[in-house]
């Protein structure tokens, strides 16, 4: 789930420093507002990247959720302080 998260994370990145050198090494040559668009849309790229890397899955533990550890999950709800029925 991690791994998924990271690779997606890692090519949208990439592509993003893909467009931006690929903008002033040869694309500038033919057109300069071309550059610059690539500019724009690198620099869209990584607040996207962000929310990908993120973001849950279906498969992930969010951080209240029980670890099924009674003794870890005794001693979190402490620490959050919410009461526990205790049979």
């Amino acid at each position: 789930m991690y791994a998924r998260r990271r690779r997606r994370y890692f090519l949208l990145m990439g592509g993003c420093l893909f467009l931006f050198v690929s903008a002033w090494s040869f694309v500038r040559i033919w057109s300069i507002p071309a550059a610059v668009g690539l500019c724009v849309a690198a620099m869209i790229i990584p607040p996207i990247a962000a929310m990908v890397g993120n973001a849950r899955g279906k498969d992930d533990r969010w951080w209240d959720d029980p670890s099924g550890d009674p003794k870890s999950d005794e001693w979190w709800d402490e620490l959050d302080g919410k009461k526990r029925d205790r049979r």
